[in-house]
């Protein structure tokens, strides 16, 4: 288990933490394998074309709370993925009827003259400049490459401005050079929050946090009939709710990439327990992760009857839908924890998943428990998964694999990916709320969308057609892997 140290101004990266890797060429269960036995090597690339930065995923869960304020300490063009969260945020705010808001994001500028000289002062005007502009509950500064060269003392800033204001000033250590593993970030964001923001608990209520990112609130209903409230966190909270989620009754992640830290950290630090089961994804996954939930919050017969009426209800529907979906084959490319449990949604189905491109991969989590391992999971439940490739958004091996495995549907989780798949006219399927297959019902809801994406390929057809690669013949006849170097392979052992 990883020790969890709030005295530590930065948390330590994933590749030092949870031995976490970007490059991997081979099988799922090769992977397992190697993780559980402590020989897994990151396997490096001597090209890349792009790379996830810690600093945007930070911001990713900073952004959102309703009544604090972000000063990205930094050249202004890091705060160039402002715009795209801001739209996300007002969205949300829509579908939960919040009132409109714009985010309060805000740039100290650094120039070169900053680089040479310092900017603490720079950074000192602009926290009072926001606090008198808007009136924040709370301010976070992200650090950024440049401020981490430059060696400011962010720290000492922000603790002298919290005793001046009133307000919590809070530094998020988080610049992109830290960590090639761009989840770093998650976890920079949420080791401030719980280092400045949370309090230690003063009672015990009937609350339970969900760490998410701003999908549909689907364990209201659930929870309820527990005699629980779903607490939705970090997205759309306030701080004196973050203040206060030390009290809350246990910790659901809806993603353990996203979550592992935190989760590990409230548990831990204030003694909230986690759920430690891969998120409820497919049959076997959902009666697992509900049996562990029954468990923590001493609620076992309501949750096998739960699952009896929810058998009831599904199994029939989702027999019907194997029938049409066996021996279809399929690709996935997403995060970590989503793909992993993306791959036993499919499964469940019957479909044929014949390759993967996971973002990165944590060999252990923050718990400790190999209950969290969703891979392992998938292998030991399903069998193993063929042209399984870690890889950091790499496109050029994503198109090479797609071009050789020509599956039957592509699902993604990140629509910069999806545009491969329509090139190349296989049907693809983009799904940004990653509660959608949460549970019995959202292996019903993939199933619908799976057949429906599978029935109207007119579009990718003719798209394929008329569109253009960027990849030549030559790099399509090469290897997939050509630029990536060994290391992981089982051989190498």
């Amino acid at each position: 288990m990883s020790k969890i140290n709030l005295n530590a101004q930065a948390v330590e990266i994933r590749e030092n933490r949870l031995g976490s890797i970007t490059g991997f060429n081979g099988t799922a269960s090769q992977l397992v394998k190697l993780g559980k036995c402590g020989k897994l090597k990151d396997s490096t690339r001597s090209f890349s074309q792009c790379m996830g930065c810690s600093s945007g995923n930070a911001f990713c869960q900073l952004s959102m709370i309703k009544d604090a304020a972000i000063i990205n300490h930094a050249p202004v063009g890091c705060l160039g993925d402002s715009f795209g969260f801001n739209f996300v945020y007002r969205v949300g705010q829509m579908e939960r009827k919040l009132p409109r808001a714009m985010g309060r994001y805000f740039s100290t500028n650094l120039t070169e003259k900053d680089t040479i000289f310092g900017a603490t002062q720079k950074l000192e005007e602009t926290i009072l400049y926001v606090y008198k502009k808007v009136k924040p509950n709370a301010i976070f500064v992200t650090t950024s490459c440049a401020s981490g060269i430059i060696g400011d003392d962010i720290e000492s800033v922000t603790d002298d401005l919290t005793k001046k204001l009133g307000i919590p000033i809070v530094a998020c250590f988080c610049e992109g050079f830290r960590s090639k593993i761009w989840t770093s970030g998650f976890d920079s964001a949420y080791h401030s929050i719980v280092r400045k923001i949370v309090k230690p608990p003063k009672k015990k209520t009937n609350k339970i946090n969900i760490i998410n990112f701003w999908g549909s609130h689907i364990f209201d209903n659930l929870l309820h009939e527990l005699g629980y409230e779903a607490k939705y966190i970090v997205p759309f909270s306030t701080v004196a709710e973050l203040e206060n989620i030390s009290e809350s009754a246990a910790t659901i992640q809806i993603c353990t990439t996203l979550g592992t830290y935190l989760g590990a950290a409230l548990e831990q630090v204030y003694g909230v327990p986690e759920i430690k089961s891969p998120p409820a994804y497919g049959i076997a996954g959902t009666d697992s992760w509900l049996r562990e939930l029954g468990r923590v919050l001493n609620r076992k017969e309501e949750i096998e009857k739960y699952i009896t009426k929810e058998h009831d209800r599904l199994l029939p529907k989702i027999k019907e839908y194997r029938k049409k979906l066996t021996n279809k084959t399929a690709y996935i490319t997403a995060g970590a924890a989503h793909g992993h449990a993306l791959i036993a949604l499919l499964r469940e189905l019957g479909l044929n998943v014949k390759g993967a491109a996971i973002f990165h991969h944590d060999t252990v989590f923050d718990n400790g428990d190999p209950k969290s391992d969703a891979l392992a999971h998938d292998v030991n439940t399903y069998g193993d998964i063929p042209n399984y490739n870690v890889c950091n958004k790499q496109a050029y091996e994503l198109v090479n694999i797609l071009n050789r495995v020509r599956p039957d549907i592509m699902i993604a989780r990140h629509g910069g990916m999806t545009l491969w798949g329509a090139k190349l006219g296989v049907p693809t399927l983009l799904i940004g709320d990653e509660q959608f297959g949460f549970g019995y019902q959202g292996v019903i809801n993939y199933a619908e969308r799976i057949l429906e994406t599978i029935d109207n390929k007119e579009f990718v057809t003719n798209l394929a057609k008329h569109s253009t690669m960027p990849y030549t013949k030559w790099w399509l006849e090469q290897d997939p892997f050509t630029f990536l170097g060994g290391g992981t392979s089982v051989e190498h052992y």
